[in-house]
């Protein structure tokens, strides 16, 4: 309980310094104005999705070699928050697209496996949900979320394999000259919103892990009877 409400005001301090820096200290981005701003909720989110379909691709590998539940509650949480965050994903990116660029979308590269990415968390969510419980839902599932953990790094590297709408990557290994982001503020305000939104995800996959497997529990007590009677 003590790291849950540790990770619950470390997060809610974090996002609070996150929106000053965001709309009080850093300056405004020279060719792109005030909707860039929106560049330090997008990133964070991005960058969520996508290790969040890698989790649960892990965690469905494991749990279908150990056989524990532990693994599949686990599995489960992070695609719940991970289409969450897809979906804010999309929606932060297509706003931004049509204050800077003048359109909502257009089948770009990065856009396009970013939404595959989101369809891929949708179907597994729905085989979890209507295919017959145990053993056979986690296996159907884990192959969608293995299809997932292989788009992850194709969103990431679409922008310097194909030529792309998209601006091009400046956080991350293969990035450009860290400079290239701009001021060294900006660099920074990043930074903490990439932090600040990490840990908000730690809580809330925690919280609801908690509340999946106390599900999971109540599912086997039920089968359980059933079973007997």
């Amino acid at each position: 309980m003590l790291v849950r409400n540790g990770l619950l005001v470390t997060s809610a301090a974090l996002m609070l310094v996150t929106l000053y820096m965001v709309f009080l200290w850093v300056p405004t981005e020279l060719n792109l104005g005030v909707s860039q701003r929106i560049f330090y909720f997008h990133v964070p989110l991005g960058w969520l999705g996508m290790i969040s379909i890698v989790v649960v691709a892990v965690a469905s590998i494991v749990h279908l070699i150990t056989g524990s539940q532990w693994w599949d509650d686990l599995a489960y949480t992070t695609a719940e928050l991970g289409v969450v965050f897809a979906s804010l994903i999309l929606v932060t990116g297509v706003i931004w697209a049509r204050g800077d660029l003048g359109w909502w979308w257009t089948w770009d590269a990065k856009l396009t496996t970013t939404l595959v990415l989101w369809f891929i968390y949708v179907g597994y969510l729905m085989v979890r949900a209507y295919s017959p419980k145990g053993s056979q839902s986690a296996r159907f599932a884990s192959v969608i979320a293995l299809f997932g953990a292989i788009d992850a790094p194709i969103i990431y590297m679409a922008t310097v394999w194909w030529s792309s709408a998209h601006p091009e990557l400046n956080v991350g290994p293969v990035a450009n000259d860290r400079d290239a982001i701009g001021s060294n503020k900006i660099y920074l305000t990043l930074l903490v919103a990439v932090l600040a939104f990490t840990i908000f995800y730690i809580h809330l996959v925690v919280e609801r892990f908690h509340l999946r497997r106390a599900e999971s529990a109540l599912d086997r007590l039920h089968q359980s009877f059933a079973a007997r009677f």
